[in-house]
């Protein structure tokens, strides 16, 4: 089964940057769309970004204006850039792709840190 991977997490001072990055163990095809996902302690896990294949995009509104997401290739299927970082973007972020024929895989996560 393909896994995803996501890289590019860490320690950031508020007002910093990251970008996120998720890798596929087997390159894939048919996908429909990508996304991000983050769960924060005690939180609900809350859709961050989405991307489809046509390129329609749709972001939660406390990140509008600040993250973007983008589409990569079949290794790289999707990346996450995340400027002015706020405490309040601590969390646990995971990638999604969403497969055609097949459904959903989801990354294991990688931890974002912000500090004030």
């Amino acid at each position: 089964q393909v896994q995803l991977v996501e890289s590019g997490g860490g320690l950031v001072q508020a007002g910093g940057s990251l970008r996120l990055s998720c890798t596929a163990s087997t390159s894939i095809f048919g996908i429909k769309s990508v996304g991000w996902y983050r769960q924060a302690p005690g939180k609900q896990r809350e859709l961050v970004a989405a991307i489809t294949s046509g390129g329609s995009t749709n972001y939660a509104d406390s990140v509008k204006g600040r993250f973007t997401i983008s589409r990569g290739n079949a290794k790289n299927p999707v990346y996450l850039q995340m400027n002015s970082l706020t405490p309040e973007d601590t969390a646990v972020y995971s990638c999604t792709v969403d497969i055609t024929t097949w459904g959903r895989l989801w990354g294991q996560g990688t931890q974002v840190t912000v500090s004030s």
